[in-house]
């Protein structure tokens, strides 16, 4: 009998202690991450209030409720179907999709030459490209203006914006070149042996190995001209039928001011492809940008 009592209370007593360490592993894991966890709610609040807005009716989101009597999804089939907001995302997808596509073509070759070329002046090269990247848009924005208006004659159009994409941009040659840097000259010189000349050794051995920066590159220039309200607002702000998402947005929210569940409902519709975009892609963009700032 006294042999059996110790293994009784024992078996009693296990379901506790083992309950005794899940919440001591639990509470050092809220401790541990207690800064992440505050950080996530300080970005992720916005959001919940954002989305809980946009499905409030037009007087209930007038009032200081915080949560929805009534879900008002039409809310976003009003934004849907509002005249031109199927324009503004064309016009958008236009000039975010081709944008990016230009400034990595054009931009790749350069960074490539920056990176395993020696020639005279590539210094100087470098240093302009920098150079390039500390000069604010604001600076040309007037003799730009006046050359793309007066001169060709493409005010109103996105043309003045995606143009200029086709010959490069530095922010985008310094990070590839920074990446190309990584890249062994060994499997260059391997390629060149078997008689790729540097075209096709850029394209079938550096364009695989450099996916991560062209990737994160893509994407930084994708958000940029998604988000752009400076270039759409100079130079396609007459014509209304050219505006993108950004700038629509704004004429949206003017037409709209006491509905704000309306003006939420648009926000959302405006920023969920970036974040669909970003939570698909964030390996490859955490990796390219961990990557290009390997090397100096």
């Amino acid at each position: 009998m006294t042999d059996i009592l110790p293994a009784a209370a024992l078996g009693t007593a296990s379901p506790v202690a083992a309950r005794a360490a899940r919440r001591r592993a639990a509470l050092h894991w809220v401790a541990v991450h207690a800064l992440s966890i505050a950080a996530a709610l300080f970005f992720l609040l916005p959001f919940v209030f954002l989305f809980l807005t946009s499905l409030m009716t037009d007087q209930q989101a007038l009032t200081s409720d915080l949560w929805p009597h009534q879900w008002a999804w039409a809310n976003y089939d009003k934004v849907w179907n509002t005249p031109g907001f199927l324009t503004w995302w064309r016009n958008t997808l236009l000039y975010a999709g081709l944008g990016t596509v230009l400034t990595v073509v054009s931009s790749l070759p350069v960074a490539y030459a920056l990176a395993k070329f020696r020639f005279p002046g590539r210094r100087i090269a470098l240093m302009a490209v920098i150079s390039m990247m500390m000069l604010p848009p604001q600076v040309v924005v007037i003799p730009m203006y006046l050359f793309w208006a007066k001169q060709l004659h493409l005010s109103g159009t996105l043309w003045p914006l995606i143009i200029p994409m086709a010959f490069g941009d530095a922010f985008t040659i310094f990070l590839l070149r920074q990446f190309l840097l990584t890249i062994p000259r060994e499997y260059l010189e391997a390629a060149r042996i078997d008689g790729c000349g540097e075209l096709r050794t850029l394209l079938r051995v550096v364009v695989p190995m450099a996916k991560p920066a062209i990737a994160a590159v893509a994407l930084f220039q994708f958000f940029a001209c998604w988000n752009d309200y400076f270039g759409p607002q100079i130079y396609a702000g007459e014509n209304e039928s050219a505006w993108t998402l950004s700038y629509g947005l704004e004429s949206f929210k003017g037409a709209h001011h006491t509905n704000w569940n309306l003006t939420m409902a648009a926000t959302l519709l405006v920023m969920a492809p970036v974040i669909v975009l970003f939570f698909f892609a964030q390996r490859a963009f955490i990796e390219g940008v961990t990557l290009t700032g390997v090397k100096g």
